[in-house]
This record gives C-alpha cells, sequence and structure tokens, in this order.
C-alpha cells in the first residue's frame, strides 16, 4: 500500500499534463475555427451593406458640393458600405474622371477614415449581455473612433485653409509616383473571401433574390454568426489565458507601445483590412488581455496599415494619366492624414483614451448611449448635414 500510494503522485500529475495538452490542442482548434468564423461574418457584414449602400454611396460622392459636405458624404458612404477601400476606389475615379476636385477628395478621405471604424465598434456590442466586459470591448472600439474624430477635428480646418496635406501628397507623388509597386493578395482574405462570395451568389443568382432582400439576409447571418462567435471565442481565449497565453500577448505583441504599432501596421497590411485588425483586437480587451493604452497603439498602426494596402496598389497600377497619378496622390493623402494625426495625438493619447473610457461607461450604464452614439455619429448627424447642403 504505502508503495503503491508512493506512485500514485508520479503518475496522475503525468496524465494531468496529458490531458492539459490535449484541452490546448483542442482549444486552440477550436479558437482557429470561431476565427475563422467571426471573419467571415464581418466579410459577410461586408458584402451586405454594399448590396443595400454602394449605388447609393456612389451617388453621395459624385454630389459633392463642397470640402465640408466631402466630409460628411466619407462618413456615410462609407459607414453605408463598410469600406474605407470602396469609398477611396470611387473618390479616386470620380476625381481621375475630372467629376470630382482633389481638394474634395481628400475631406473624402477624412471621413472615409471615421466611418470604416463603425465596423469594430459594432462587433463590441456581442459584449453586450456582460457589463464589464462589454465597457473594455466599447473603450477599446470607441478609442479609435475618437482618435479619428479628433484628428479631423484638428486637421480638417487646417487642411481647407492651408493644404498641407494635398501639397505633401503631390509632393511624395512627383517622388515616388513612377517607382512601380507590388501587388499583394491577403491569404485571409483568399481564405474567407470564396465561401463569402458564394453564399452570396447562392442568395442572388440561385436563389433569386433582390439585392435589398439577399443583402438583409446576409446581415441577420452575418450578426447571428459575428455574435455567436464572439461569445464563444471569448470563452475559449479566456480558457487558453490560463496556459499562458496572456503572458506571450503581453510580453511579446503588445509588451510596448511600438510593439503594439507595429503589430498593428502588419495585421492590416496581412488582411488588407483595418476594419478587421482593429476587430480582431476587441475580443482581446473585453477579454482582459490587452488594456486600453496598448490596443491605442494598436488602431494607430492599423490606420497605417490600411493605407499602405491602397498606397502598393495604386503605384501598381500607376500610369502617365491623370486618373493614374491623382490615384496616388490620394493614397499618399490618406497615408500623410494618419502620419500627421498620430504625431499630434499620440503624445495627447490621454484625449481618446479618456472621451472612449467615459463613453463606455456610459454605455454600460444605458445601452442607448451606445445606440445613440453609432447611429448619430456614423449616420444620423453624416446624413442631416448631407441633406441640409442640398
Amino acid at each position: 500500500m504505502t508503495s503503491k500510494g508512493s506512485r500514485e503522485p508520479e503518475h496522475l500529475p503525468r496524465e494531468a499534463r496529458a490531458l492539459t495538452g490535449r484541452r490546448v490542442l483542442l482549444h486552440t482548434a477550436g479558437a482557429l475555427f470561431l476565427l475563422y468564423l467571426f471573419l467571415l461574418s464581418i466579410t459577410l457584414m461586408g458584402g451586405a451593406f454594399k448590396l443595400f449602400g454602394k449605388a447609393f454611396a456612389e451617388a453621395l460622392i459624385a454630389g459633392c458640393s463642397n470640402p465640408t459636405v466631402g466630409l460628411f458624404i466619407g462618413m456615410l458612404a462609407t459607414g453605408l458600405v463598410q469600406s474605407s477601400s470602396t469609398t477611396t476606389s470611387l473618390t479616386v475615379g470620380f476625381v481621375g474622371g475630372g467629376v470630382l476636385p482633389l481638394e474634395f477628395a481628400i475631406p473624402i478621405i477624412m471621413g472615409a477614415n471615421i466611418g470604416t471604424t463603425v465596423t469594430n465598434t459594432l462587433v463590441s456590442f456581442g459584449f453586450v449581455t456582460r457589463k464589464e466586459d462589454f465597457r473594455r470591448a466599447f473603450a477599446g472600439a470607441t478609442v479609435h473612433d475618437f482618435f479619428n474624430l479628433c484628428a479631423v477635428a484638428v486637421l480638417f480646418p487646417i487642411e481647407i485653409h492651408l493644404h498641407p496635406i494635398q501639397k505633401l501628397a503631390e509632393g511624395l507623388t512627383r517622388a515616388f509616383g513612377a517607382a512601380g509597386g507590388v501587388s499583394f493578395v491577403s491569404p485571409v482574405k483568399a481564405v474567407v473571401k470564396p465561401v463569402a462570395s458564394a453564399i452570396q451568389h447562392l442568395l442572388t443568382d440561385t436563389a433569386g433574390l433582390t439585392p435589398r432582400v439577399a443583402g438583409g439576409v446576409l446581415l441577420a447571418a452575418a450578426i447571428v454568426m459575428l455574435i455567436a462567435s464572439m461569445i464563444f471565442l471569448v470563452k475559449t481565449l479566456r480558457v487558453l489565458v490560463v496556459h499562458k497565453a496572456e503572458r506571450f500577448v503581453n510580453r511579446w505583441l503588445f509588451r510596448s507601445d511600438a510593439t503594439a504599432l507595429l503589430l498593428g501596421i502588419c495585421l492590416t497590411v496581412f488582411v488588407q483590412s483595418s476594419s478587421i485588425s482593429t476587430s480582431l483586437v476587441v475580443p482581446l480587451v473585453g477579454a482582459g488581455v490587452v488594456t486600453l493604452h496598448r490596443c491605442y497603439p494598436f488602431t494607430l498602426g492599423a490606420n497605417i496599415g490600411t493605407t499602405c494596402t491602397a498606397l502598393l496598389a495604386s503605384l501598381a497600377t500607376v500610369s502617365a494619366t491623370q486618373g493614374g497619378t491623382l490615384g496616388v496622390t490620394a493614397a499618399f493623402a490618406h497615408l500623410m492624414f494618419n502620419i500627421l494625426g498620430i504625431a499630434i495625438f499620440y503624445p495627447l493619447k490621454i484625449i481618446p483614451i479618456a472621451a472612449a473610457r467615459k463613453l463606455a461607461d456610459l454605455a454600460t450604464e444605458s445601452k442607448r448611449w451606445a445606440v445613440l452614439f453609432v447611429m448619430g455619429v456614423f449616420f444620423g448627424i453624416p446624413l442631416v448635414v448631407i441633406m441640409l447642403s442640398r
């Protein structure tokens, strides 16, 4: 009995360790599957909004009458199609075709920078049933909103009167416009996009649904998939955190503001979407794995990363025509806007961080503040300004 008893303490820990190893592998595989569903839901949501609003966005941009209206058109159009790349591409096309002057295009791009953040703000609503998680997630999402709002509040009036962003962009175009570029296919889009396209094709072509009806079905499916994947992804991440994932994330990925900024740039270039990269960090903030102070530089990096994608595309397709040159200028203007915004509001990061925390506190106590913020900032106010201008 004694010898048997003396062997059990050695035997049981080995079994426990093996079981723990299997559980970690299972939870890791589950997290990857849920992450795929999460990415797919965001892609489907973007496709749904494009079915709803792309034609409307085109009409909005074509009808831009002055820089101030252009700013709100960029916000509303991007909020409708859930893609700053789409808004920027349409804007560059109109500029190249002589429909829109460059002075109006840059404010539209500024507005697109704000509008694209609606995606990760909507993602934070997946935590709405859990008070503290929602407080953290909503703050992590809206700190991106407040950075863009602050940057526009400072740089937009300066740009209208002095045009520093336009002059810098034109100078960079002259310096690098003939350099040529490279194309890059995102592995994430290569995996997710075919499934999303197949689902959309099934609804619009096979089932014969109209774009609006198909968009409604896609949006409903995307929301259900998003919420379900978020709930189970956070639970899975918490289990993995017990096995030192939190130490890895904080020690290597978010160990400093510089590494968080670089991660935001690299991940956004990799997935070719700031909406996806910033939405990916929201569950980590909600689960308490990443702090708001480390989330902030990550979102700044995402802002730069999304301009790098557009810049690579514009340089790869640049030609001697006016449209090709203006495409590069618009991409450089987007880049310079974000760099100048970071130069101002990284040292003053307490402003967007404090604003995000305050709004998250209000939204946690009463969810109507969260709804009013999303509907007002991204849709209501821009729509009212545009309607009044006409």
